[in-house]
């Protein structure tokens, strides 16, 4: 065997007996406490004492392996192969440790071993190991600390549930405010978008009938002249919650449709029912007696388009919003604050 041939068989011997003590190393596996040198001396990575006594790290070992006794994953980065001498042989390794259980700080740490090998008795064993992880020192008992991983990782699923609540507070604020009239504080047109076409779908499956009321308030431009944007937002404001109050079965929805216009959606509402809501609000507006000089009641007042229809497979929402827009559009001919049904 020629020089070249000799070193690379040497070479594939000092690995051989590398992943040897790491299979045994992962695998748990007891045998390699008879691969220690009488001779031992080492230094565990959560310790800080060397060991000078074969039986003492033979003891530490196999307290390892009770800790953790699963097989653990090594995830190998660097390898340096030494041939000191026809006897002598050293590895050093660089990798991180995956152990068996929820890790999220352990497994990024780099580790570093170093192995002696000698021959004795015709038999390579190991003579010196030295593993250094930085890790905080291991309390008594351990080998890996890892009472020190389970408290970290339970601050750290402590701290995850909390960003995890905060976003999701802050994605329900933010939904709010995007469903939201930032006016009046009622639902918006986005709103009323979403919610109609469901109740729509819903409305087509159970065969119910479902209902529209579309608001306008009456001459709401020569109010805003007279008494100011900031009196006229005032009053849609009102306008709005006398809205809310009126509307007052769970499933209906109130909403600002656009400028000085509402909408109210009735779920399981047929036309009678409807115009009873509306004349409802009707009269609750009056009642709030907002002055509006430029109108002959001398009141705010709204008009009101209302429609209903039990919608099938032929029609789409728009069938309906045109109904109840038809029938407002009817109500301001005649007149204004007054309330107005579609034919059916």
């Amino acid at each position: 065997m020629n020089t070249k041939d000799a070193q690379t068989a040497r070479q594939q011997r000092i690995r051989s007996l590398f992943d040897e003590y790491i299979e045994m190393y992962s695998s748990r596996d007891d045998r390699l406490t008879a691969r220690f040198s009488s001779n031992f001396s080492g230094y565990t990575g959560g310790g800080d004492f060397l060991v000078k006594d074969c039986a003492e790290w033979q003891k530490i070992t196999r307290q390892d392996f009770a800790q953790v006794p699963g097989r653990l994953r090594i995830e190998m980065l660097d390898l340096s192969l030494q041939d000191i001498s026809d006897d002598v042989v050293v590895v050093a390794a660089f990798f991180h440790i995956h152990l068996p259980v929820p890790d999220q700080i352990l497994s990024r740490e780099t580790a570093r071993l170093v192995l002696i090998f000698r021959i004795e008795d015709a038999d390579w064993k190991i003579v010196h190991s030295g593993i250094s992880i930085p890790y905080h020192l291991v309390e008594s008992g351990e080998v890996y600390p890892l009472k020190g991983l389970h408290e970290r990782n339970s601050q750290l699923e402590t701290l995850v549930e909390a960003r995890t609540r905060e976003l999701e507070e802050a994605n329900l604020k933010l939904e709010l405010l995007s469903n939201t009239d930032g006016l009046t504080g009622i639902a918006n047109r986005r709103s009323f978008d979403h919610v109609f076409l469901q109740e729509w779908q819903r409305a087509q499956r159970s065969g119910n009938p479902l209902a529209l009321i579309m608001l306008d308030v009456d001459h709401f431009k020569l109010f805003n002249d007279r008494y100011g944007h900031l009196v006229g937002d005032d009053c849609l404001r009102s306008l709005a919650q006398v809205l809310l109050k009126e509307v007052r079965r769970s499933g209906e929805l109130v909403a600002r449709y656009g400028g000085e216009e509402f909408v109210v959606l009735l779920p399981d509402s047929d036309l009678h029912a409807a115009a009873d809501t509306a004349r409802r609000i009707q009269e609750a507006v009056r009642a709030l007696a907002i002055p509006h000089a430029d109108v002959p009641s001398w009141i705010v007042s709204f008009s009101l388009g209302v429609a209903s229809l039990t919608p099938n497979r032929e029609q789409v929402p728009d069938d309906l919003l045109s109904k109840a827009d038809a029938a407002l559009y009817h109500a301001k001919n005649l007149g204004r604050d007054r309330v107005e049904l579609a034919p059916l």
